[in-house]
């Protein structure tokens, strides 16, 4: 096979060394998973509970399984699929985290979850709330977090969760019947920094929820930017609306057209993807000998409080209509950057590296454009969009963006590229920031002169307005084929004015005839050493869903390089604070990334 779904035949296949089916709970009755007795002895809830088995990794090297490797080694497959957008509206904002919820209070079999940042906040004692009535009720579940962007010195509140096994119930098979097979709750740590010769460079950036991923006709995936926290749903601790959020983007998706003899479908090919993060060699199983009563009991009323908000239950009340309806058709593709997590000379071997791994976000994206000769506008929105550049240690050049998109563009008069990203009035990674607005946007729109003009002082580039009125300039940032937005303007209430803009963070990007939703920033640590993940779509309807979200974002921006553009970074400086004093040393930000070789790391 050459697809992802491998890699739940050769779990089964090395772990039962040849048998045919997995043991049931009748041959296993010192399982303390089993519970014959209590429900019907059911083979496929049987495989089902083996392949979501997260292994040791003693028992992994023994059997010579190697999931990353198998992943690299597969194509991911092209599924039917239905599709929903969640955008960047405060109001969406929160139905992300009413649809959460309600689908782990619905979950039926299983869950599956994974987030780079999972807060101790209201967030996030909620969703850990949800998930232990799940176990209870007999959903087996699969949770991941990133151990540095969700860093605790003891995590108490996910050994509570796990402590939730202990009541938990038996899971349902296809037909509803209560099986002999005991829920659980699976936790990790993502290349936990307890475990020895662990690269915490490598990190899941991955933000996924799978809900009863083996059954088509009940499957949902919701993948995207947001993270489990307060600051990405629009809401506060207090139940009253937030506007200064992360202003993001998610996708839902559902089964489309399938038949009961398709080898694989969508959730079928998110829960293997899921299985292969959970096998990360670096990883930590949680695990307590303490009861931890009261992170319980936190988790528990911090759900009751979230639910009795009225903004969180006008969205959570039209739940069971919201997830059955509007969706338009697709065909979408997983794609990952499983091999950063296991590539070396990351710069020198660039090429090599991206070649790797036939399901990789940016090879993918660089693909659709260079075999669709018909593709004539692509549109990126990205909060920390960096033009890469890659040299040997001698200088000598491997792979330059730039050079790509200008042969792009020359190759037909009528292509078009436009960016949306953030400003420094929008952004909260000013380090990322200052990569934006001194490398990307003046390499794209200028001369080599004119960059070192702009890069060397702010006496000589943006506050000289002999430089920044010149003709040379003017048409420079006017360029009809290249347009650069940054989100934010000079209304805006940091500023004294009256507007919110929140930071933006979605993530997305669409030409003419494919789109890609995901987790990819698409800077040098999504490109070189994180794993990301996502979804390519072909559909015309979604597309065009996506293009009217660009366009309000775009409402909301000021193109680089103009007066008003200009007139807010200066607006900003004058009012201070960390805003504005990074923004003042933004060129000496830059200087030191590049002197420092720190810009890789962001």
């Amino acid at each position: 096979m050459t697809r992802l779904l491998v890699l739940f035949v050769l779990i089964s296949a090395v772990f039962l060394n040849g048998c045919s089916s997995t043991p049931s709970c009748d041959e296993q009755n010192s399982d303390s998973t089993c519970g014959a007795q209590v429900g019907v002895a059911d083979p496929a809830i049987d495989d089902l509970y083996f392949v979501r088995t997260i292994f040791s990794q003693s028992e992994l090297s023994s059997s010579g399984l190697d999931p990353l490797q198998l992943a690299l080694d597969s194509s991911t497959p092209v599924n039917s699929a239905k599709a929903k957008i969640l955008g960047p509206t405060t109001d969406d904002g929160i139905r992300s985290i009413a649809s959460k919820i309600w689908l782990i209070d619905n979950a039926q079999h299983t869950i599956d979850a994974t987030y780079y940042i999972f807060a101790r906040d209201l967030i996030g004692h909620a969703f850990l709330g949800a998930l232990c009535n799940a176990v209870q009720r007999g959903v087996d579940v699969r949770l991941m977090v990133d151990s540095i962007g969700s860093y605790s010195l003891n995590h108490a509140e996910l050994k509570a969760l796990k402590n939730c096994e202990e009541s938990a119930g038996y899971i349902k098979n296809a037909q509803g019947e209560l099986t002999s097979r005991k829920a659980r709750m699976q936790i990790v740590i993502f290349n936990a920094l307890s475990k020895v010769f662990v690269n915490v460079n490598r990190r899941s950036h991955d933000k996924m929820l799978v809900i009863d991923g083996a059954f088509p006709d009940k499957a949902v995936v919701m993948t995207g930017g947001r993270n489990i926290s307060l600051d990405y749903y629009g809401i506060n601790d207090d139940g009253s609306e937030n506007e200064d959020t992360f202003k993001d983007l998610e996708i839902l998706l559902r089964t489309g057209d399938y038949s009961p003899s398709d080898l694989s479908t969508l959730g079928q090919v998110s829960q293997a993807y899921m299985s292969v993060l959970y096998l990360n060699k670096g990883n930590k199983q949680i695990t307590t000998l303490f009861p931890y009563f009261m992170e319980r009991a936190k988790a528990q009323e911090a759900l009751g409080q979230l639910k009795s908000f009225d903004l969180f239950k006008q969205h959570y009340d039209q739940m069971s209509e919201y997830i059955d309806q509007d969706y338009r058709d697709v065909d979408v593709r997983l794609a990952h950057e499983l091999a950063n997590l296991i590539s070396t000379n990351v710069v020198e071997k660039r090429v090599e590296n991206l070649n790797s791994n036939p399901s990789s976000i940016v090879a993918l994206l660089k693909r659709s454009g260079d075999e669709r000769s018909q593709v004539k506008h692509i549109r990126i929105v990205s909060p920390y969009l960096f033009l890469a550049q890659y040299k040997t240690p001698t200088g000598k050049i491997i792979m330059d963006e730039k050079e790509d998109l200008e042969a792009w563009l020359a190759e037909d008069p009528e292509r078009t590229i436009e960016i949306i990203t953030n400003s420094v009035l929008t952004s909260d990674n000013f380090f990322a920031q200052s990569m934006i607005d001194q490398d990307l946007a003046p390499r794209l729109l200028m001369t080599p002169e004119m960059v070192e003009v702009w890069q060397d002082d702010w006496d000589k580039g943006e506050f000289n307005q002999s430089f920044i009125e010149s003709d040379e300039f003017l048409d420079a940032i006017d360029n009809p084929r290249i347009k650069i937005y940054q989100t934010g303007k000079l209304d805006s209430n940091i500023l004294g004015g009256d507007n919110v803009y929140g930071k933006l963070h979605a993530k997305f990007v669409f030409s003419d005839s494919v789109g890609f939703v995901g987790t990819t920033n698409l800077d040098y640590r999504s490109r070189l050493y994180n794993n990301e993940m996502g979804f390519f779509f072909v559909g015309d309807e979604l597309k065009e869903d996506l293009a009217v979200i660009f366009d309000s974002l775009k409402a909301n921006s000021y193109l680089w390089g103009t007066p008003q553009w200009l007139e807010m970074r200066k607006s900003l400086i004058e009012v201070g604070g960390i805003k504005g004093k990074s923004t003042k040393r933004q060129r000496k930000i830059y200087t030191d990334l590049i002197r420092t070789g720190l810009k890789w790391q962001f």
